[in-house]
């Protein structure tokens, strides 16, 4: 067990690996509520506003597209949510390790009045979730010249 933290992050692993770079801590998780499994509750979605529309981006590894749900409720909130299922334990199974996050999570975004909610678009495509939010366009002034007589 090396008794340096890690440098790679705050992962933690078994105190008999003597592989580790962390340094046990015989407190971890006893005051705290959330399981380590939560980072895949906190999933992180990029939003990026572009001219012509508004477009979430969500790394989603190993979730099919009928995992995911994406919603819009109250006519202005963009609602994307799933859920990533633990793998089962079979009796002749010992497991080593289990570092994948597995879980739920649910992100919320209420969107300007420049969206256009009823053309929202969605793909997943290796495990990449896209959510297209059209933005209505933006009427031009109509510039009418005028004749000057004289």
């Amino acid at each position: 067990m090396s008794l340096i933290p890690s440098i790679f992050g705050s992962r933690r692993t078994n105190v008999f690996d003597p592989f580790s770079l962390d340094i046990w801590d015989p407190f971890d998780g006893l005051f705290t509520s959330v399981p380590e499994t939560s980072s895949f509750a906190n999933t992180r979605i990029d939003w990026k506003e572009t001219p012509e529309a508004h477009v979430f981006k969500a790394d989603l590894p190993g979730l099919k597209k009928e995992e995911v749900k994406v919603v819009v409720e109250d006519g202005r909130v963009l609602q994307i949510s799933g859920e990533r299922s633990k793998e089962q334990e079979e009796k002749n199974e010992k497991w080593h390790r289990v570092e994948r996050s597995s879980g739920k999570f649910l992100r919320r975004f209420r969107l300007p009045q420049n969206a256009k909610m009823d053309e929202v678009k969605a793909s997943m495509e290796n495990g990449v979730l896209t959510v297209t939010v059209p933005k209505v366009e933006e009427k031009k002034p109509e510039v009418k010249p005028i004749e000057i007589s004289g």
